[in-house]
């Protein structure tokens, strides 16, 4: 993907927060369970899914935050499964939410744009949030995550448990959404394995588990000892755990279906910013066209648990980590402050220089450690 930015006006939960006037006491109290009131429960949200939800992925993450949805405020919502990046079939779903008085309209994957942007205009009165994406209208605002902050630091369990140095990556499009995943979690790798390298494999997929758990297997034939990945399903790590060697996860917590392999999974609490994003609608003061990067302090994004199988040291180094991230001392810009190198060993990021969130959202190379192209 080329031209990837992020204009003028990126939020954080923060500041979100704020000009929704819900601050964290606040939230914590609705999060409670409140009182449904009549604006409530005439507020409808939908969500247009790239996959299906029992993906064990990121389809089933977002799923779990539209259920938070549900739970924290008590409106009615509605999801559509399986829906193709192809802008004829998005807008087709989207327009038929609008059309049936949906207020908040929620596609959840990068190639939904088009059916959003050409959905959008029609419907003036509809807030739509498009998650992963760039672009915003008066009434589009676009959402997404520092899931680089928990990939770090299961870079550095990886890198941990990477006895032969070798870790594998199933990526999944050479976007810089993912491209910065990847780079996060060398930089961790990096930081418990400073001789370690991160083999990439292209799939060109978000879902396609027989075809992401090949991948693996060939990393593992070609050396690897850790599997890590971008995508919504847990081939990889089951791959992992057939070859006897470990794995890292994505999106939701993917343990149960690789108990003897899965190291931790970067994951997302969708639900924090659907709940914010409703209440502002809903209040009033919601401004179209923001858009939202929540950190790990924020809640958005996490780690799950490490699994009970890694070394004391290596967790308590890891747990160290989360604190800082979580207090907000340590952040995505203390992970790519330089020196950075590239592939090529030359100096990408001169030394104690942060790069910018523009730079960070339109990354298009490689640190050095990571093999592959893009």
């Amino acid at each position: 993907m080329s031209g990837y930015r992020i204009p003028g006006g990126l939020i954080t939960r923060r500041n979100f927060a704020a000009g929704a006037g819900i601050g964290a006491a606040a939230l914590a109290t609705k999060l409670g369970g409140r009182s449904v009131s009549a604006q409530d429960a005439a507020f409808k949200a939908a969500f247009i899914y790239v996959g299906p939800i029992g993906d064990g992925g990121y389809t089933f993450a977002h799923d779990q935050g539209r259920l938070a949805l549900e739970a924290n405020t008590g409106i009615t919502t509605a999801y559509s499964e399986n829906v193709p990046e192809v802008q004829a079939e998005a807008e087709r779903v989207i327009r038929g939410y609008a059309e049936e008085g949906y207020q908040m309209i929620v596609a959840t994957s990068f190639g939904h744009a088009p059916g959003v942007l050409a959905a959008a205009p029609s419907y003036p009165d509809v807030q739509f949030i498009h998650i992963s994406g760039y672009q915003t209208l008066d009434n589009v605002s676009t959402g997404f995550g520092k899931i680089e902050e928990p990939r770090y630091v299961s870079g550095m369990i990886a890198g941990a448990m990477a006895e032969t140095g070798t870790i594998g990556y199933v990526a999944a499009f050479p976007i810089p959404e993912v491209i910065r995943g990847i780079n996060a979690f060398t930089l961790g790798v990096q930081r418990t394995n400073p001789t370690a390298t991160v083999q990439v494999v292209w799939t060109n997929t978000w879902f396609d588990p027989a075809l992401e758990r090949s991948a693996a297997e060939a990393l593992l034939d070609g050396g690897a000892d850790v599997i890590a990945q971008h995508q919504d399903t847990a081939g990889p790590q089951q791959a992992a755990e057939d070859a006897g060697k470990f794995g890292v996860g994505y999106n939701s917590d993917m343990s149960a279906l690789a108990p003897n392999a899965n190291l931790t999974n970067p994951i997302w609490n969708w639900g924090v910013y659907y709940t914010l994003a409703a209440q502002q609608i809903m209040g009033g003061t919601w401004v179209g066209g923001n858009q939202y990067w929540g950190s790990w302090q924020d809640g958005v994004v996490d780690l799950s648990p490490i699994a009970s199988f890694v070394p004391a040291e290596t967790v308590t180094a890891a747990e160290a980590e989360i604190a800082l991230f979580k207090s907000g001392e340590s952040g995505v810009a203390k992970i790519f402050t330089g020196p950075l190198m590239g592939q090529n060993g030359s100096e990408m990021v001169a030394a104690n220089v942060a790069m910018t969130d523009e730079e960070i959202l339109n990354m298009n190379w490689f640190v050095q450690g990571v093999q592959g192209d893009i």
